[in-house]
């Protein structure tokens, strides 16, 4: 049995929206969603709203209550055969007696308690597949530190329409109006942790916090690549509003307490900065998803470089800021056209006066 129904559709796609309530919630676990029916009729429905919370397969299955005896669960990605901070949602639909479960996508964190096999082994028909790109765009993050030991990485710039970033002497607020701006936070809410370079510190001591109101969000990471600990005493970075942690090299030495209130990791690196791949390295060890780069034109370009960036969020601004005002990247001299960097247009839209572009490097 392989093929999937219009109710099979439109109950999964109902899952897909309940899992994305939890886009800046559920750190560092995946965002869920869960249907259970009995046709096309909904008998409970549920997602998982925060990690150490309910499952949203054991908030359906509590909504549905004895009318899940024998219905259909849809649900965004393979149930947990493993225990957990919660007992495996497995156990749960067996004991309810589910007769079918429909999966978006597999998981590969649960390979060793295999869900989707403990549910077959318990007699329950198992179908997989369904809507399986849109569940794993949902959890692009989790996905990509689960199955590559990294995190997805996102560089966040605004442009002017002429490539430029900031004035020649370094001033670039505002590029964009109040509606990007806005709408940044909305990003940085989804974000595990958010990244800067020194020089940026340094430049305009930003803040790099969600001031917007998403939920029980749990506050992002602040994270700094602060190769020669340069940032000053009076950073907005070192003010321990949230959690942050400062990567250096493993020479780099401080006389004061300045850093008192940040974490900091020695990293390997040489004299043009850090060892970007360990950066990520690190940050995937402590459960980061997704990473929201916020830097310049120097750490931005390394990164290109490097080929670490997963996709790049851009604004565009109606203005011209001329040949003297800096660029929107530092990356190394093309020998032809052949080797440029590609990338793909994965989403385009007005916010306010300026353009929004999702952009993703082409693979091919």
């Amino acid at each position: 049995m392989s093929a999937f129904s219009s109710t099979d559709h439109a109950l999964m796609a109902r899952a897909l929206r309940l899992a994305a309530r939890g886009l800046a919630t559920t750190r560092p676990n995946p965002r869920v969603g869960c249907v259970i029916a009995h046709g096309d009729r909904v008998a409970g429905e549920g997602w998982h709203a925060m990690a150490g919370g309910p499952h949203a397969e054991v908030l359906a299955l509590r909504a549905a209550g004895a009318d899940s005896l024998g219905a259909t669960a849809c649900v965004t990605l393979e149930p947990c055969g493993l225990h957990g901070r919660t007992p495996p949602c497995v156990d749960a639909l067996i004991a309810a007696g589910i007769a079918r479960v429909v999966v978006a996508s597999e998981d590969a964190f649960q390979h060793a308690g295999s869900g989707i096999e403990r549910l077959r082994a318990a007699g329950i028909a198992v179908q997989t597949g369904l809507m399986r790109d849109a569940a794993r765009e949902l959890n692009r993050g989790f996905f990509s530190r689960v199955e590559r030991g990294r995190p997805w990485l996102r560089v966040k710039l605004a442009m002017s329409l002429d490539g430029r970033t900031a004035l020649a002497d370094g001033r670039s607020k505002w590029i964009t109006g109040d509606a990007a701006r806005a709408d940044v936070q909305r990003w940085r809410a989804r974000s595990c942790a958010i990244l800067t370079g020194s020089g940026t510190v340094l430049a305009d001591d930003p803040r790099l916090t969600v001031r917007v109101a998403e939920g029980a969000m749990v506050a992002p990471l602040r994270v700094v690549l602060d190769r020669q600990l340069r940032t000053p005493r009076a950073a907005h970075v070192l003010d321990g509003s949230v959690p942050t942690l400062l990567l250096h090299a493993s020479d780099a030495r401080v006389a004061d307490d300045r850093f008192d209130r940040v974490e900091r990791i020695a990293l390997a690196g040489d004299a043009t900065g850090l060892d970007l791949a360990a950066v990520l390295t690190v940050l995937a060890t402590r459960g980061i998803n997704e990473v929201q780069v916020e830097a310049g034109p120097a750490l931005c370009g390394a990164l290109f470089a490097a080929g670490l960036v997963d996709e790049l969020l851009l604004y565009v601004a109606p203005v011209l800021l001329g040949d003297s005002a800096r660029p929107l990247l530092s990356l190394p001299p093309l020998a032809d056209m052949a080797a440029s960097w590609k990338l793909r247009v994965v989403e385009q839209r007005q916010v306010g006066d300026d353009m929004r572009l999702l952009l993703r490097p082409r693979t091919h």
